[in-house]
């Protein structure tokens, strides 16, 4: 069952005020990730602690600061859109669920991402420096 929407609605508001479409069906998220032109950051959103304690704080910096962001910052929420979320995942492969986690694409292929294990236990600075370099080697 999902989470209410007035749970998710200022965590989803987080990323969209910094620019992040949020893709709420499967067939936006098929729309946004078969073009296959340009930079992409998708972030898998979530109402877990570490989404809200680092996460998203370091995705907003990053997107905030950074010299070069892709050409397009989208986002899905677990365990809300359910089918848009499962979707998305068919676009990190090889790498497992799960959430939050970070992908960023170029040309329509994963060339960066960060898991949950990588953002559990570090800093929004932290998490924000890894995006900031990975945006100035691939945007």
């Amino acid at each position: 069952m999902p989470y209410p929407e007035m749970l998710v609605a200022p965590m989803r508001q987080q990323l969209v005020e910094v620019g992040f479409k949020s893709l709420m069906t499967a067939d936006e998220v098929a729309a946004a990730m078969t073009n296959n032109e340009g930079t992409k950051l998708m972030v898998f959103n979530s109402v877990c602690g570490c989404a809200a304690g680092t996460a998203r704080p370091g995705i907003m910096k990053a997107v905030k600061e950074a010299t070069k962001v892709p050409s397009e910052l989208l986002t899905v929420f677990a365990g809300q859109e359910v089918e848009a979320v499962a979707k998305a995942r068919e676009f990190i492969a090889p790498y497992p669920p799960s959430s939050p986690a970070i992908g960023l694409y170029k040309n329509g292929e994963l060339v960066h991402f960060i898991e949950r294990h990588n953002i559990e236990g570090r800093s929004a600075e932290m998490i924000a420096e890894n995006l900031k370099a990975a945006f100035e080697e691939y945007c």
